[in-house]
């Protein structure tokens, strides 16, 4: 469907062209509801893995396997559409898979793994050892957050020295499309960017002036209306 000229989706694994494999979630806050949501829209066309290569807590709604071997998760998916799967650490935290994701991608059609913290702000800058990327991930998703938008750099992101930097502002500088751009160009990092949190005229249309700067494809939307802006 077009609204004004552009293509509004209502399912954002559509939004997203999540094909089956692996697909890593990473930047800023909203990773793990992106997860969920992902998942439960992917669950009627295949069995999904949902798992993290860094830190996750355990999710209440879904089956989780803990220190899994490859008959277990097969025989799970057989009975769980959705499988949470990861080993706990000392900080009964989820942790990576004991499985390669090479290994879970054999088996399940979709792994979703959220590859990045990021102490639930908008935004965020990696430091040099994230994000944990697996290297067969297909798609690279990286999430921002719009309600960072307007706010001082050292309020609103996940390492805000280093984000300031690759900003080039002051750390308590408010940011604007045009720095958040600016940071997500220079990292590299995803093949597109989910803008999150697109509620309201003021947010839609900063959210649009950040995909405008983007060198990626963008998707716009929120994740509680279910409504996605497809932009290219």
């Amino acid at each position: 469907m077009k609204k004004d000229g552009v293509n509004v989706e209502h399912k954002i694994s559509e939004a997203l062209q999540i094909g089956r494999g692996v697909t890593a979630l990473i930047g800023g806050g909203g990773k793990t509801t992106l997860m969920y949501a992902l998942a439960e829209e992917l669950k009627a066309r295949g069995n999904v893995v949902i798992c993290t290569s860094t830190a996750i807590l355990p999710p209440d709604a879904y089956a989780v396997l803990l220190n899994e071997n490859a008959s277990a998760v097969r025989d799970a998916l057989a009975k769980e559409r959705i499988l949470c799967v990861g080993t706990v650490g000392e900080d009964r935290k989820l942790h990576a898979p004991a499985l390669s994701f090479d290994a879970l991608q054999a088996i399940a059609d979709y792994v979703i793994v959220e590859a990045d913290g990021s102490r639930h702000l908008p935004l965020k800058a990696h430091a040099p050892h994230e994000p944990v990327i697996p290297a067969c991930a297909g798609r690279i998703v990286l999430v921002a957050g719009i309600d960072g938008i307007g706010r001082p750099i050292r309020e609103t992101c996940h390492r805000p020295e280093l984000y300031a930097s690759l900003a080039g502002a002051d750390p308590e500088a408010a940011v604007t499309p045009a720095m958040a751009a600016r940071v997500i160009a220079a990292e590299g990092f995803g093949d597109i960017v989910f803008i999150n949190k697109a509620e309201g005229e003021a947010r839609l249309s900063a959210a649009k002036a950040l995909a405008a700067e983007l060198p990626c494809p963008a998707v716009i939307g929120s994740l509680i209306r279910r409504e996605y802006l497809c932009l290219s």
